[in-house]
């Protein structure tokens, strides 16, 4: 028989053992009585404790609220950021982009025969024991108009040891775009009002729901290129590294599910407010943080030699890498700054001295703060039944 059970408590688990011994039994007539000796050393582990369990008994599987650390990968120049994640029985492992800006998992199936797809790791569902059909069809596209289709199955999906059974969408087309990323699928961790297929739950759902996680929590660290030389970034489910950051979290209130979405109260330049406010979500699936054209005009203004180029949208002179300025977001009542030396993102390689801006507009009414904000700010995103976004300045 198997039996699942959810130990939320250090109490739950003595129920089972103790290994503090017990001082005193009733003596048993006619029996021998074996005296035992209380060990004033010991400390009790739940976590060993249900370990120990789960090896002993192979039916029983207790689940223990943990936390999972998923490593990522920089690709130059701070262009996007993958971690690894293991599915299905054994593991099949994939380099996964995580974004919170959409709600899908998804990567190649085996079936799938385009160039896009033969240039990753594809699932083989028939390789896989815990591997079900779901049976229903799948499709997604995004804001670059890549786009990826095919169809709907469930399997274990471990991230960092966090491993519940999920709903993945498994592409048998994938458009031409998605040929030259370095990593193989994406990682939806937005909420589960935005997933392609509706009713479908979130990693997050599901986890929170199976309580495996200690907190109900994604914590997010994107390392510059500038700062940390792209090395050691991570996502951290269930938990959050104060090591990461300074001072102390503000948490945000989302305003509407399905991104997470918040207000944006104010921009400014130097600490001088440019009167612009907007609502926008904070995006870990996108490289730029891009405003409303009012804002982003606003902003370059103050930046000698700026120039909105019809073609490449807005340029800084790449020696703004040396400046010291700041322009900043103010949520939740702070102010969280970027560096404009951030914003001289990638040269245009024309011989100009113009790089590419790490701000552009476009986006009236939902400003999308993404990884050039990110990367200076750790971000935890909390999915409480009021959920939130906690924000403060990277350590450096």
């Amino acid at each position: 028989m198997r039996i699942t059970a959810l130990v939320t408590l250090a109490a739950a688990v003595l129920t089972f053992t103790d290994a503090s011994p017990i001082a005193r039994r009733p003596h048993l007539s006619g029996g021998h009585a074996v005296p035992l000796t209380r060990n004033a050393s010991y400390k009790h582990n739940t976590r060993a404790q249900i370990a120990k369990l789960n090896k002993r008994y192979p039916g029983l599987q207790i689940l223990s609220a943990s936390t999972g650390h998923v490593p990522l990968t920089d690709v130059s120049p701070d262009l996007e950021y993958y971690g690894t994640v293991s599915v299905g029985t054994p593991a099949q492992n994939f380099k996964l982009d995580f974004d919170t800006g959409s709600s899908d998992i998804w990567f190649p199936s085996s079936t799938c025969t385009t160039t896009a797809c033969k240039a990753h790791t594809r699932f083989n569902s028939a390789q896989s024991t815990s591997y079900k059909a779901d049976g229903r069809s799948w499709s997604i596209a995004y804001g670059d108009g890549s786009t990826a289709s095919g169809i709907l199955g469930s399997d274990l999906v471990n991230v960092g040891g966090i491993s519940v059974r999920q709903t993945i969408g498994l592409a048998t087309k994938e458009s031409s775009q998605f040929g030259s990323s370095p990593e193989d699928g994406l990682f939806g961790l937005g909420f589960n009002t935005i997933e392609s297929v509706s009713g479908v739950k979130t990693f997050l759902d599901n986890a929170i729901a199976a309580g495996v996680l200690a907190q109900p929590v994604v914590s997010v660290f994107l390392p510059s290129e500038r700062l940390f030389n792209g090395q050691g970034g991570e996502y951290l489910f269930g938990g959050i590294d104060s090591t990461k950051y300074t001072g102390s979290l503000t948490y945000v209130p989302v305003t509407q599910k399905g991104y997470w979405q918040i207000l944006v109260q104010d921009a400014s330049y130097n600490g001088a407010s440019l009167g612009q406010t907007s609502q926008g979500i904070v995006d870990t699936g996108t490289t730029l943080i891009i405003v409303g054209d009012a804002a982003a005009a606003a902003i370059h203004k103050k930046i000698p030699g700026s120039v909105n180029d019809p073609n490449n949208g807005w340029l800084v002179p790449c020696s703004a890498a040396s400046s010291t300025d700041k322009i900043g977001f103010k949520l939740g009542g702070v102010t969280f700054n970027v560096p404009v030396a951030d914003l001289a993102y990638e040269d245009l390689g024309d011989g100009s001295g113009n790089c590419f801006s790490g701000v552009q507009g476009g986006q009236n009414g939902l400003w999308i703060l993404g990884d050039v904000f990110i990367k200076n700010n750790y971000c935890v995103f909390s999915q409480t039944s009021a959920p939130s976004i906690g924000i403060a300045p990277l350590a450096v």
